[in-house]
């Protein structure tokens, strides 16, 4: 299978500062954004710690980290490469959040792919979403740990009504906000003409998903199509910063 990689970031039309960050190794097959909160910059260290700490974990493990007596015991070396890493991250940012009266509360969310033979590991914290594209349709892989998508799931809200609430932008869920946290994940088996995207809510506030998919066949460099999304969503407002990263899986041709 050829992988391929690409990603950007952009501060976004709005907001001073970039306070994203992602990370993509094709060796590694490792993918990650991540969506920093806090003020005098601390949501831009946040997610730096975030993907650095994750990808050094990833590469410093490749059999897995040794796992404690529990049921960490039965999860699959690549999967518990990603837990130790993002575990990781989370108490390192919580303990700096604590250092410094400027980083208290900072916290980021993040959103990572693995590659391990022919599935991908998805990993995520927070509201940094990943999308798989594939038979010219898009398929949303992550459940967003927010206030208002966690009213929708329990009926209190509309999908339409979540997206003008005013409660659109409050996680349940974010590294460094506690010593411990919560992690989701999920594996999907990839085809040929697969397309994974990682991004943070700058895009996916601004753009609908039919929008991105849209985007995304019509673009078949994969750094025109994330720079296409970046342009977009600024077109449409940059409230945010936007990072997107396109992780795309195509078996040798021959000619």
């Amino acid at each position: 299978m050829r992988i391929t990689m690409e990603g950007g970031t952009h501060t976004g039309v709005v907001r001073p500062h970039n306070e994203d960050a992602l990370f993509f190794d094709r060796e590694l097959g490792l993918c990650i954004v991540a969506d920093g909160m806090g003020g005098q910059l601390a949501g831009e260290i946040a997610s730096r710690m975030a993907v650095e700490l994750v990808a050094e974990t990833v590469a410093r493990f490749p059999d897995g980290e040794p796992a404690e007596s529990g049921p960490d015991e039965l999860l699959s070396p690549a999967i518990r490469r990603l837990f130790s890493g993002i575990r990781l991250a989370n108490r390192q940012i919580f303990q700096a959040g604590q250092s410094k009266p400027e980083w208290r509360n900072m916290g980021t969310t993040i959103v990572a792919g693995l590659l391990n033979g022919p599935v991908l590991i998805v990993a995520h914290v927070g509201d940094s979403r990943c999308y798989l594209l594939r038979g010219g349709s898009i398929c949303q892989l992550t459940d967003d740990h927010s206030l208002v998508a966690e009213q929708v799931r329990q009926g209190l809200l509309s999908q339409e009504e979540a997206e003008v609430s005013r409660h659109k932008n409050i996680i349940t869920r974010a590294l460094g906000a506690a010593p411990e946290v919560r992690i989701d994940i999920c594996e999907v088996d990839v085809m040929d003409g697969d397309r994974f995207l990682l991004c943070s809510d700058g895009l996916t506030n601004m753009m609908a998903d039919e929008e991105i998919l849209a985007i995304i066949q019509q673009e078949s460099d994969a750094s025109r199509a994330c720079n296409a999304l970046i342009d977009r969503a600024n077109a449409l407002g940059g409230k945010d910063n936007i990072t997107v990263l396109l992780l795309a899986l195509d078996a040798p041709r021959n000619f």
